[in-house]
């Protein structure tokens, strides 16, 4: 079943990112993790892709897992940059092969080794030179892309953001998923100003529950998010305490989706970090709202 139907229709629904294993060693314990998300029927789960390919054939391995034991549509992402045109193409090619036709092209993060590398011959610099590969392999793939509410950390501003954001769209987005953020109103005003630059595709926020103190640091610095003080103040009083910090985390999640839901918001994605206990007591504090 392909994202955008799902995202089209108007029932509350939830879904779940699960990452692939770094090693081969380490399979069978992320299998397993991801079986047990993928037991609470989520209306979808996508799974993310390692730095320059490198988990590749677990990505599809998990993706094709989920779907097959539980029937659970996955969503697989691709990541271009750095990456040859022979590259890229050989990996759609695995996607296609393996039956799945979602697919949430990302540029992805440049390596360290190569951040101050000349990037004028890459064949791929932006996730829209993905979305047109994509959509020239095969225009049956339903294809998602990133978004972010305050803004690209590689952006001078948010109007530039956005103009960008609407060109990748216009190239064959069909949906966006929003990097985490921790304060509603910022996707609330995020989506007024897309809205009005005439981007009109549906947008699925990213919920990161914060189980642990450690979390905040590791987030802030992957996505700049802004962290509203009566977060903070979450941390500060339970940070010291795992038991309490993993509760306390859970509920800012649960009260952050619960409004978004209460504002018109129909689907939700969270990024589960493999935690199936997270994701269980995330879907069981919704169950009267989702109906499950």
């Amino acid at each position: 079943m392909k994202i955008i139907d799902l995202l089209n229709q108007d029932t509350l629904s939830i879904s779940y990112e699960v990452f692939p294993p770094k090693t081969e060693t380490s399979f069978e314990s992320v299998k397993v993790a991801t079986e047990e998300i993928a037991k609470l029927n989520p209306s979808f789960m996508s799974v993310t892709y390692g730095a320059g390919g490198g988990t590749s054939k677990y990505t599809l391995d998990i993706a094709k897992n989920i779907k097959k034991i539980y029937n659970v549509p996955t969503l697989a992402h691709l990541t271009c940059v750095s990456s040859t045109k022979e590259t890229v193409k050989q990996r759609i090619a695995d996607i296609k092969g393996a039956g799945i036709t979602n697919v949430m092209a990302l540029r992805g993060d440049i390596p360290a080794e190569l951040e101050n590398a000349d990037r004028s011959n890459w064949d791929y610099k932006y996730a829209i030179d993905l979305v047109r590969e994509l959509k020239a392999a095969d225009k049956d793939f339903c294809i998602g892309g990133a978004c972010y509410p305050e803004i690209h950390p590689e952006s001078e501003d948010q109007k530039t953001d956005i103009r960008y954001l609407k060109e990748k769209v216009d190239a064959g987005c069909d949906f966006l998923t929003t990097q985490m953020f921790f304060d509603n109103n910022l996707l609330y005003n995020f989506l007024y100003k897309i809205r009005e630059a005439g981007i009109t595709v549906p947008v699925v926020p990213g919920i990161m529950p914060i189980t642990n103190a450690k979390q905040v640091e590791r987030s802030i610095k992957l996505s700049g998010s802004f962290m509203p003080q009566r977060f903070k103040s979450l941390v500060d009083k339970f940070g010291h305490d795992p038991l309490a910090m993993k509760q306390a985390g859970i509920a800012y999640a649960t009260d952050q989706i619960i409004d978004l839901y209460a504002n018109g918001i129909t689907h939700i994605h969270v990024y589960s970090m493999n935690k199936p206990d997270v994701a269980e007591k995330i879907q069981s504090n919704l169950s009267d709202i989702l109906g499950k």
